[in-house]
């Protein structure tokens, strides 16, 4: 009876347990909060990019000696020496009212030679061309669309200076030297594509409009607005 009695008391306390394990199984585990997904990175990026750049006709003004007006129309020869080409600082901010913004500061190596129709319109002149660089430094506006996946699409815009180098030869005078040309427009739109957190290619068109006023031999001005669309190919590295 002694021995019946202790094992009825050993099967309840199993009993007990079994249930109070059962209790504790129960119990959900906390659940963790979710982890917000980081959709653009902010930090600075240096880029490089050459391709190919056309540009129209633009008329021409000549005033002092030589006085003349004539439109001339541009030849690029984006690869041949010394080619078209182009570099670009950017800083992209990061969250905030300011996330997938950026401001860049960007250099192109233009050019442009006068044609051979324009000197059938400016008797005498040989030489007509700002092809050691129609140098253009701008300051820009980015806005890269954040989307799935690694092509990101951007657009931008901004404003700078223009720096040809002036090379023209004439009846009156030869003119080879840098100068201040004036104001500069940039407007672009492309498509990067991702490889990882730190490199990038992207594609893009490039428009420059450009306000060029230079002085040339014999104390003469030249005037002309030269307006360059560029198909550039690059890559990008983020720091």
């Amino acid at each position: 009876m002694r021995k019946l009695l202790s094992l009825s008391i050993l099967s309840a306390a199993l009993a007990a347990g079994a249930a109070q394990a059962a209790d504790m199984a129960t119990v959900e585990a906390p659940i963790a909060a979710p982890v917000e997904e980081v959709t653009s990175r902010g930090g600075f990026e240096i880029s490089g990019y050459g391709g190919f750049q056309f540009a129209p006709h633009s008329d021409v003004s000549v005033s002092g000696a030589g006085a003349t007006d004539f439109t001339a129309g541009w030849d690029t020869k984006s690869f041949q020496m010394p080619p078209y080409w182009g570099i670009r600082g950017t800083y992209w901010f990061e969250g905030g009212a300011l996330a997938n913004w950026g401001i860049s500061l960007d250099y192109t190596h233009a050019k442009v030679y006068a044609d051979d129709a324009t000197f059938t319109k400016s008797p005498g002149w040989t030489t007509f061309e700002f092809t050691d660089g129609l140098n253009l430094l701008t300051v820009n506006a980015l806005y890269k669309f954040d989307l799935e996946g690694p092509f990101k699409p951007y657009v931008g815009a901004g404003v700078g200076i223009n720096v040809p180098h002036v090379e023209v030869t004439r009846p009156t005078g030869r003119t080879f030297n840098y100068q201040f040309g004036g104001a500069t427009l940039q407007a672009q739109a492309g498509v990067r594509y991702e490889v990882n957190e730190n490199w990038s290619v992207f594609t893009e068109y490039k428009g420059n409009y450009s306000w060029i006023d230079v002085d040339i031999d014999s104390g003469s001005k030249l005037e002309t607005n030269i307006l360059t669309h560029a198909i550039n190919f690059g890559v990008s590295y983020k720091f």
